[in-house]
């Protein structure tokens, strides 16, 4: 009768191939960890845990905080008041992301007509409306960074006709804030 002990050398064989599938493992791991898909889960959680800034820089290139009028809760029409800051500028001006984040939505519908969406630290939604245009293949599920041009001022939605500008808007848990405070609060001194 032979023995039922393995011998040394299947034992080391039978290591060296636990090692190297630990090291397959281990690699897709690292490769799974930079997927995009597992980028955005990751920023996501991230953007979740970190708090909201209370300053911001004026998502409009080229325009100061102080020229930007207080218009939060202006009448709107019936039985709606504004909930943002309108930022005035040339048509075509570029709009950049106030925070990094991830782009939730790239569309044109509504009051706001061409609109981006960016989820950003606090778990704040971040509205940028009446583009003109938005960003060459900007889409929903992008990571961005603060400064990242999300597209340009226009008069689109309901602001057709009106001079070009931005509705920047900014959404948290007990809905909308007024972000014109963190625009000045943003604004660096002179």
């Amino acid at each position: 009768m032979g023995s039922h002990h393995p011998t040394r050398a299947r034992r080391l064989a039978g290591l060296a191939w636990t090692l190297l599938w630990l090291a397959v493992l281990g690699l897709a791991l690292a490769w799974a960890w930079q997927h995009p898909a597992v980028q955005r889960a990751r920023l996501a959680l991230e953007l979740a845990r970190e708090p909201a800034p209370q300053a911001l820089p004026v998502p409009v290139q080229g325009v100061a905080a102080g020229s930007i009028a207080p218009t939060w809760g202006a009448p709107r029409g019936t039985g709606r008041r504004h909930e943002g800051a309108d930022i005035f500028a040339p048509r075509g001006t570029p709009v950049a992301s106030t925070t990094r984040g991830i782009v939730t939505a790239v569309r044109e519908r509504g009051l706001g007509g061409r609109q981006v969406w960016v989820r950003g630290p606090g778990n704040e939604s971040h509205y940028y409306a009446h583009l003109e245009d938005w960003a060459p293949g900007l889409a929903p599920g992008d990571l961005v960074e603060a400064g990242t041009v999300l597209g340009s001022v226009g008069d689109s939605g309901n602001a057709r006709g009106t001079p070009p500008h931005l509705h920047y808007g900014i959404y948290g848990r007990g809905g909308a804030v007024d972000p014109l405070p963190r625009l000045r609060a943003g604004q660096a001194p002179r």
